[in-house]
């Protein structure tokens, strides 16, 4: 359901911009969408809509947000030209037809959106979650509707607002409101924010992003669970309900996620790549080496995966090492999900220099001071130049605030090493570097941390594929 600020215009073409947004509590789960149309020239707020859709996936509601907000800028002036703003990168990206679209609910949904304006009449900008959040807010509104049984409907007058601005305006405006009428501050969650923690690649250095008493606080306020690897419900400000006074968006949360006021968090499901022949010989094996392929064993773990992530529905994207026993791991989940893969150098192995392909017996015998050296401090590198857990967490460190600005409020599969996953539950917990050496993670085993924007994190262990089934 739409509201208009202009009827349909005549004349030159316009240019209009259209934000969309969508989200499930749930994936899938109780879905809505919302979109809003725009005067390039004014930044004048000309239509908006939202819609409750009932049990889909958040990429469907958020190619129907984007179906939706199309249609009502064709409404207003079928001549137009139109520039889209989504914070949906897979969506983005498909639609700018960098990525090709696999999976089979949103193809027709895409040609749908394709085909509402003629070709090169419309083009697409990713946007950080921030800067949309009228849309967001919308499809907040549309489930609230629908968890009360209603469907979304305008207001009488609907207030002029203008971009990410006028949207965070309007939020104040309710916020206001549900305080004169009684409304608890402590009930009203803060509208969601993808601005990661401040300074965090220097002083992750060292010492963990959060520390312990964030986990246990995060823990204690889910009911004593950490997160899942799946999508929080995507809560936005207080938002105004027609006829019903003030509602908190996204109060219900569903259990096991922190409080709502921490926002919508980057989840990483942490993945490490199916057995090379090298794995169960328990040799060294980093990026200084031969690069080994997944033996038949790790093609049937990533194969197993894919089919227990597939289930759980929760994936909205990969990120692969560039190696390639971590890229073939990827490319088997990614093709059963219907996503494509991404490459991140910052992911892979260590490179453990004249170690790679020996036994930590065999270093023992051939390189004793050196390898004593390297157990003492993370400073210490192997032999022959290799590469010091130290750098190895500085460079895991950066690559974890690169993706968490990029994917916040998302889940992603995170296809890496040893070393690299063990660093980010390190840095998660706020453990020091000789814990390196207490963690053991089997091939294709799965850990998750969840990273919110005031820069706690929370993690769960999985560590056995048999955990999917």
């Amino acid at each position: 359901m739409a509201s208009a600020g202009t009827g349909p215009v005549t004349g030159a073409a316009r240019e209009f911009v259209v934000e969309a947004d969508g989200g499930s509590r749930g994936n899938p789960g109780p879905a809505g969408y919302g979109a809003v149309v725009l005067d390039a020239a004014t930044g004048e707020l000309l239509a908006e809509t939202a819609e409750y859709l009932g049990v889909v996936t958040n990429n469907v509601a958020e190619y129907r947000g984007l179906l939706a907000g199309l249609r009502a800028a064709y409404a207003l002036d079928p001549s137009a030209t139109v520039h889209v703003r989504m914070d949906s990168k897979l969506v983005v990206e498909q639609m700018s037809g960098r990525w090709k679209i696999k999976h089979p609910d949103m193809k027709p949904l895409a040609a749908q959106a394709a085909g509402v304006f003629p070709p090169g009449r419309v083009t697409y900008e990713w946007i950080p979650r921030a800067s949309n959040k009228h849309a967001d807010r919308l499809a907040n509104e549309a489930m609230d509707a629908g968890a009360r049984g209603e469907q979304w409907s305008p207001p009488a007058s609907p207030a002029r607002e203008t971009g990410a601005a006028g949207a965070a305006e309007a939020d104040v405006r309710a916020a206001r409101s549900a305080a004169s009428s009684g409304a608890g501050a402590a009930e009203s969650p803060r509208p969601r924010s993808a601005e990661p923690a401040q300074a965090r690649g220097e002083r992750d250095a060292e010492v963990a992003r959060a520390p312990g008493k964030r986990v246990a606080e995060a823990a204690q306020a889910s009911g004593g669970q950490v997160a899942e690897a799946a999508p929080a419900p995507r809560a936005g400000g207080v938002t105004a309900a027609p006829g019903s006074g003030t509602r908190a968006a996204g109060k219900t949360a569903a259990p096991g996620w922190g409080p709502p006021d921490m926002g919508a968090p980057a989840t990483f499901v942490l993945l490490r790549h199916g057995e090379t022949p090298l794995t169960p010989q328990k040799r060294f094996s980093g990026s200084g080496g031969s690069d080994p392929s997944l033996s038949a064993v790790g093609r049937e773990q990533a194969e197993k995966v894919a089919e227990g992530l597939a289930r759980r529905g929760t994936i909205q994207a990969v990120v692969a090492s560039p190696l390639a026993r971590t890229r073939e791991t990827a490319a088997v989940v990614a093709a059963r999900l219907g996503l494509e893969v991404e490459i991140e150098d910052g992911l892979r192995e260590t490179d453990f220099g004249a170690w790679e392909g020996l036994t930590f017996a065999e270093v023992r015998e051939r390189y004793p001071d050196d390898l004593n050296a390297w157990l003492a401090s993370p400073d210490a590198r192997p032999t022959g130049g290799g590469e010091s857990f130290a750098a190895t967490g500085a460079r895991v460190a950066a690559a974890r605030d690169k993706l968490v600005a990029a994917y916040a409020g998302r889940t992603v599969l995170l296809v890496s090493h040893v070393t690299p996953i063990k660093t980010f539950i390190r840095l998660a917990l706020g453990a020091p570097p000789e814990s390196l050496f207490r963690m053991e993670l089997s091939a294709a085993s799965l850990s998750a941390v969840a990273y919110y924007a005031d820069g706690g994190a929370s993690l769960r262990l999985f560590n056995e594929t048999s955990h999917l089934r």
